[in-house]
């Protein structure tokens, strides 16, 4: 098996695979930046700080004790293994396709025009970019079950996708496996090159969680004695994206500085990024179901909102521990797709419960026709309704994008998906925070038992008159007493 510590990928006893007449291991695949300071000679002692390379450390291969025991003691070369590193737009270069053969390998008929080597790789030189692709060869010795690769560093001086593959030629060396690793490295750290551009990202949301923060904090303390229970709701959803985007900051700066994830920063952070999904979910839900406004409490439905709650934060954390703890190579795999998929299905629940929870509180607004909280409720609505058609509109994008890039060739823009999502959430929540700001008149949206008793007097009217009217009386009556408790307390201020 073989463990990858972001741009540290280290490999565990790999087997070879069969492929037409080669066999090969995938070394790894990331976005790279060209170098920004360029060697004229070795790049020993010298500073790696502005360079992009790919470096091979402690590269061993291994080949089964009867392969190694037929071989000739006295010959210097019984077996080649290559290490080959090409830009993904130059891999037609690699094989025998431009020769009209699915030939990997060289074979005598191919040698003929003396285009390759018998026993090597068919590799076409990039007339663009001398030495490229590059290979690098390694040879058992004799009778050696064990072929050291010596340690060298192969710079990047074009930006690209980059593929890094072992193979080998010769059938006779079937059974060979490999262990050590390979550093790559970008000019400004250790970070892949698609996750190069959201460690600024991750600190500018940081900066902006925070401003949003302090001025929800001045907001509520300005007006802390009006406070409803809708406040902490939104002020926890605020306190939690600070956390999440701080906490992504933090392990992106670690990863590109030591070129691997500690797991306990990454944890922090990928349960702090599923917490805040769905407690944002949650928020959006409640607010829909007109909770605080036009009812005390869920009532019934606490418990189910509860459980699809901790069923969606169940999924998103493991889609979030599959994406930051498993390969991180820049070419994505299909193993994720099977965690996207209920994560998905989950959402839809939450969109289709929000606008039909929404419907329900507009109506009964509507119904007791008050006219304040039903703009409130109608602007909350279309700011809603907005970001769904953009959302989906963006999974179409990302859909496209997808299938148009199967080898990340697009790599460069790919961190954009990633932030569209951040951002758009933070919309929401800042739209939620303006619209549902702490103020001296709470009664605009906050839940008032005179309305309940207005929409029952009301269903009553027809019934009993008198009784009617003393409903209406004493609405009356509330409404002058409040204010004018309100405008004796402002006067006292």
């Amino acid at each position: 098996m073989r463990f990858i510590r972001g741009s540290i990928h280290e490999y565990k006893n790999e087997g070879f695979i069969p492929r037409f007449n080669s066999f090969f291991v995938h070394g790894g695949s990331e976005g790279m930046y060209a170098s920004k300071v360029h060697n004229n000679g070795s790049t020993e002692d010298k500073p790696i700080n502005g360079k992009s390379f790919v470096r091979f450390e402690s590269i061993i291969f291994r080949r089964p004790k009867e392969v190694a025991a037929k071989q000739n003691e006295m010959q210097q070369s019984t077996g080649l293994v290559e290490a080959i590193l090409v830009e993904v737009k130059n891999r037609d270069k690699i094989g025998g396709s431009y020769l009209n053969s699915n030939a990997i390998c060289c074979t005598p008929e191919l040698a003929n025009d003396g285009s390759c080597k018998v026993g090597e790789v068919i590799i076409r030189q990039d007339p663009d970019n001398p030495g490229w692709p590059k290979r690098i060869q390694t040879p058992f010795e004799g009778k050696n079950e064990e072929a050291k690769m010596l340690l060298q560093t192969v710079e990047i001086n074009r930006t690209g996708m980059y593929y890094l593959y072992f193979m080998f030629c010769d059938p006779q060396l079937k059974g060979t496996t490999m262990s050590g690793r390979t550093v790559w490295r970008n000019p400004n750290g250790y970070l892949p090159g698609k996750m190069t551009p959201l460690m600024p990202f991750f600190g500018f949301m940081s900066l902006t969680y925070l401003i949003l923060g302090l001025l929800w904090f001045l907001r509520f303390v300005q007006h802390w004695k009006d406070i409803i229970q809708l406040h902490y709701h939104i002020t926890m959803v605020i306190g939690l994206g600070m956390c999440e985007m701080a906490l992504w900051y933090f392990e992106y700066a670690n990863f590109n500085a030591t070129g691997s994830r500690p797991i306990g920063i990454t944890l922090w952070a990928v349960t702090f990024s599923a917490f805040k999904k769905t407690f944002s979910r949650l928020l959006l839900l409640v607010v829909s179901m007109g909770f605080g406004v036009v009812r005390p409490t869920l009532g019934g439905v606490t418990l189910k909102v509860l459980l699809l709650g901790l069923i969606y934060f169940v999924a998103s954390e493991a889609l979030e521990l599959v994406e930051n703890l498993g390969n991180i190579n820049d070419f994505s795999g299909k193993a994720r797709v099977f965690l996207v998929l209920p994560v998905a299905l989950l959402d839809s629940c939450f969109i289709l419960w929000i606008f039909s929870s929404l419907s329900k509180t507009l109506e009964k607004l509507q119904t007791r026709r008050n006219m304040g909280k039903l703009e409130l409720y109608r602007k909350f609505t279309n700011a809603l309704a907005v970001s769904v058609l953009v959302s989906v509109a963006w999974i179409s994008y990302e859909l496209y994008f997808n299938a148009s890039d199967p080898l990340s060739e697009l790599w460069q823009r790919a961190w954009i998906i990633q932030a569209f999502w951040a951002v758009l959430a933070y919309i929401l929540l800042v739209v939620i925070c303006i619209l549902w700001a702490p103020s001296h008149n709470p009664t605009r949206y906050s839940y008032s038992e005179v309305e309940d008793i207005e929409e029952d007097g009301i269903s009553l009217s027809g019934e009993n008159d008198a009784l009617s009217l003393l409903l209406l009386f004493s609405r009356k009556y509330n409404q002058m007493y409040e204010w004018h408790h309100h405008h004796h307390q402002s006067s006292k201020k």
